[in-house]
């Protein structure tokens, strides 16, 4: 007799996995196996001569460098707009709640124009930074400003969540027994959010290193001075060096990799410490 094969206790478990596996491959793994195998191809003596490259080295260093100082701005004055949206009721709370969301739907080379024609020193605001003598447009200023502006909602999507679920009675309970208000950020609302915080941080900085569109009209592209990464991956598809660009492009998918485990890690984490809070 055959044996009765148990029920799944999640029915349709073998079919969407079969499915998500496929999708995963075709659409993701492919692609950037393609990438490796490219790499993989070239000797050793000229993947470091492409990656270790003085001009390679410069992007690397604009890339991540403004990507770095634009989560951290974006830290500080995020976790200032999701304070606001979630703390306080006023007029137009819900349309700035709506406006956080711009950068996701506008495409980034409408973002890097519109920061171009506002911060050049024929614009509004850089004729009046112009004037003490601070340039914006055409500077690594200008790629932080932009960075900062499509990393904004990364960090206050992510802190939002976690101040709603701040538990408000330990505030009263420590403010009533007579801690001060910067005792009670630190003691009780940081713990909470810091993971949220360093999500959304993450996530910024990961987005603002893959960023192309929003920074070359902004950034000047000068070699050296204002060329991301990205665009240096560009010029050499134009040129058809195609070994230097998947070079490069493997160099960004190992720090993507990097930076996409340390979120998990990070998420992971919270959960957690939410877990261990609520008991």
């Amino acid at each position: 007799m055959n044996a009765v094969r148990a029920p799944s206790i999640l029915p349709g478990f073998g079919m969407t996995l079969g499915f998500s596996t496929f999708f995963l491959c075709a659409i993701v793994l492919i692609p950037l196996a393609a990438l490796v195998m490219r790499t993989a191809t070239m000797g050793w003596e000229e993947f470091l001569a492409i990656v270790l490259d003085e001009r390679a080295v410069a992007s690397y260093r604009l890339s991540f460098g403004a990507a770095l100082l634009a989560a951290f701005i974006n830290s500080v004055f995020g976790f200032v707009v999701a304070w606001t949206l979630v703390r306080y009721e006023f007029p137009g709370r819900k349309l700035i709640d709506a406006f956080i969301d711009m950068p996701f739907a506008l495409p980034t080379a409408v973002s890097g124009i519109a920061l171009t024609a506002v911060f050049a020193e024929n614009g509004p605001l850089g004729q009046l930074l112009a004037a003490y003598g601070i340039r914006v447009a055409y500077t690594w200023v200008g790629i932080v400003v932009a960075l900062t502006l499509i990393g904004l909602p990364f960090v206050v999507r992510s802190v939002q969540p976690a101040l709603l679920e701040v538990q408000r009675d330990l505030e009263d309970a420590a403010e009533t027994l007579g801690a001060g208000r910067f005792y009670t950020f630190r003691r009780i609302i940081l713990p909470t959010v810091l993971p949220a915080l360093l999500t959304g941080f993450t996530m910024a900085f990961a987005r603002g290193v893959g960023e192309y569109g929003s920074v070359i009209f902004i950034a000047g592209n000068l070699p050296f001075e204002t060329e991301i990464t990205p665009l240096l991956i560009v010029i050499k598809l134009e040129e058809f060096d195609y070994a230097g660009a998947a070079a490069l492009g493997f160099i960004m998918l190992v720090i993507s990799f990097v930076m996409l485990l340390s979120i998990n890690l990070l998420q992971a984490w919270g959960r957690r410490r939410m877990v261990a809070a609520g008991r």
